[in-house]
């Protein structure tokens, strides 16, 4: 936990055609549990940036960010209070190579099929739930939203 007990997260479906990507995670509090790929924001990162770094060690791939589902308030299986941002991304290029220390394995799946997936098979059931019903529902707001980070002077 950190010392203010708050984690920020930043969490990708990456979009291709009509399938996004899950992961399953290999982690001893998450093992064998779907996700996005994802990860916490590190001390001076923009969180856009957090988001395509995650991307990148966890799958390989590069992504353009697209959108955003939005903002996630939860606490986690762990007892940290989270707050995940959600972001939309398009693979750009890279070749899926699984980070194999933390994820056991990866599959495309149809979107419209992600809500099929039963809750005990999800790291954080009750958010990402939340997040594929904002995929199917279309409820994606613009990146723009995110402003570039302030230079001290």
């Amino acid at each position: 936990m950190t010392p203010e007990g708050i984690v920020l997260v930043a969490s990708v479906t990456i979009l291709n055609h009509d399938q996004a990507l899950i992961i399953k995670e290999n982690k001893p509090n998450a093992r064998d549990k779907w996700n996005f790929p994802s990860g916490r924001m590190e001390y001076g990162e923009d969180i856009l940036h957090t988001a395509r770094r995650e991307v990148r060690e966890e799958t390989g791939l590069e992504v353009n960010l697209t959108g955003t589902t939005g903002v996630y308030n939860f606490m986690s299986r762990t007892n940290n209070q989270v707050i995940l941002f959600h972001f939309i991304g398009e693979m750009t290029g890279g070749v899926l190579k699984l980070e194999e220390d933390e994820i056991s394995d990866s599959k495309w799946v149809q979107v419209n099929e992600l809500a099929k997936i039963e809750n005990e098979d999800l790291r954080e059931p009750g958010v990402l739930k939340q997040i594929i019903d904002n995929l199917l529902q279309n409820k994606v707001h613009s990146i723009s939203m995110y402003n570039e980070p302030l230079r001290s002077n």
